[in-house]
């Protein structure tokens, strides 16, 4: 493999070719028009305009990426995440074209596509479920039926897709229709597909993770488990790895039903299997995600591998040459994810110009980043600027770590959620690790946020007043 066209942008274009370059591969960028002077395009050796700002007429273009592709030779292209990366289709069309696509086939990618398909394949392995359904709702009457037989509340949710998109929680037995049209329309206009089920709500849920890996000869690996139960509306923020609450035991169980999830559809490559975790510590498979996740920096820096270099490998046909007994925790990682997002206003998108754009550095700090000082937020993407990643021997030394990174983090003319990250590492709940997946909710309020606002404005006020009459004392300290 000579050539690697990267089929995405901003931070994890640059990643992918990062190693890449590492491995002496030549990377080819794609970009929309808006795109043009972005970093990820700078940084490969070639680049490609593929169309217009919209994603629907530029990255989601199989076609068109296909065709830049034949015509500069590459062999193989690299997803990264959102986009393509779970689309079948995309991938079947790499396969017809004899381009490698750097991630599972495109039959995997299917049946993990679709919940319930999901859920049929590891029927045979002995994984714990959420109870509730295995097939498509489409009468309330039937989601009533269902609420009396498991129990309120309940948990409507598309069959297609994720990151929160057609999903209901339901507590009343007579807002059951209401919100199951609800939850069909959102993942009609979402996924395309409205199809939804029914499972039991499962309350006080740890979203707790697995990293895998397969090659093409049989042999399948964990990476252990990443936590990532800080999210607002359903989609992640701080995630951290490993778990403060699983014990040795409960990790190799977990980590066996993932690679019994990635066997159930003959997985190749790099994947996440989803778990919901009780308050009793039992755990139900949730979905797999079959590509590589925005939080896999923390799985890499624990288990000590560059899992960009090993798909990469295993894309080539490689075996992979490490055995699960080889492969211990060291340390811990923390991420959080820089969004350009007002966490002041129910984290809407802060659309505007980075005016200053500054990242932290120094040892176990690593940013992955895919922006410039400058530079205008599209309005077109997921807002996410950067992901800071700190590392330290103990769980307490990387929160410190993330803490002062945090600080030394500057970025003006956007609002961003590094202040939530702060409040997040401060806080008792998530110190402790007594939290799920309701933290947000619980504790998190944005007249919290004004207050360290005007507290952190009161100390730099006294600072520089204190500056300004140390001053003044020397000046008036005869020559």
């Amino acid at each position: 493999m000579k050539k690697i066209l990267v089929a995405n942008r901003g931070e994890i274009a640059i990643r992918v070719m990062r190693t890449a370059k590492k491995m002496g591969i030549k990377t080819v960028a794609v970009f929309s028009e808006v795109d043009r002077n972005s970093p990820h395009v700078k940084f490969a050796d070639e680049a490609v305009c593929i169309g217009p700002a919209p994603s629907n007429q530029s990255y989601l273009k199989g076609d068109k990426i296909i065709d830049v592709a034949q015509a500069l030779n590459v062999d193989g292209i690299h997803p990264g995440y959102g986009f393509l990366s779970e689309n079948a289709e995309f991938a079947e069309l790499c396969e017809k074209n004899n381009v490698v696509f750097i991630g599972p086939r495109s039959k995997a990618i299917k049946m993990m596509g679709d919940k319930l398909a999901a859920k049929d394949a590891v029927k045979d392995y002995d994984i714990p479920m959420v109870p509730g359904v295995d097939h498509a709702v489409l009468n309330p009457k039937e989601a009533v039926e269902i609420a009396r037989r498991i129990g309120l509340p309940i948990l409507i949710k598309a069959a297609a897709g994720g990151g929160g998109k057609g999903m209901r929680v339901v507590e009343n037995e007579s807002d059951i229709e209401n919100q199951m049209n609800r939850a069909i329309s959102e993942a009609t206009s979402a996924f395309g597909d409205g199809s939804v089920f029914v499972e039991k709500y499962v309350a006080s849920p740890r979203h707790i993770e697995i990293q895998i890996m397969a090659d093409m000869h049989g042999n399948y690996l964990h990476f252990f488990e990443r936590e990532c139960s800080v999210q607002r509306r359903h989609q992640k923020v701080v995630e951290e790895a490993p778990s403060v609450v699983l014990t040795t035991e409960l990790r190799e169980r977990m980590g066996q039903a993932a690679i019994d999830v990635a066997r159930s559809c003959d997985y190749i490559g790099a994947g996440t299997v989803e778990f919901l975790l009780d308050a009793d510590h039992n755990f139900y498979f949730l979905e797999m995600n079959t590509r590589l996740q925005v939080e896999h920096p923390v799985s890499e820096w624990i288990a000590g591998v560059d899992l960009v270099e090993l798909q990469i490998k295993v894309a080539r046909g490689e075996k992979l040459d490490l055995k699960q007994e080889d492969l211990k925790i060291n340390g811990h990682a923390l991420e959080l994810r820089v969004y350009a997002e007002d966490p002041l206003n129910d984290f809407l998108p802060s659309v505007g110009n980075l005016e200053v754009y500054e990242l932290p550095v120094g040892d176990n700090i690593r940013v992955d980043n895919g922006f410039e000082e400058g530079m205008d937020i599209p309005i077109y993407y997921d807002p996410m600027l950067s992901k800071l990643i700190t590392y330290g021997e103990t769980r307490e030394e990387a929160i410190e770590l993330m803490i002062k990174a945090i600080d030394n983090y500057d970025v003006k003319g956007v609002q961003t959620t590094l202040p939530f990250g702060r409040f997040v590492c401060q806080h008792e709940a998530f110190r402790n690790g007594n939290f799920d997946t309701h933290f947000v909710k619980k504790y998190y309020l944005p007249s919290l946020l004004e207050e360290q606002y005007k507290k952190e404005a009161e100390i730099a006020a006294k600072i520089a007043l204190r500056r300004y009459l140390e001053d003044q004392k020397l000046l008036r300290l005869p020559n």
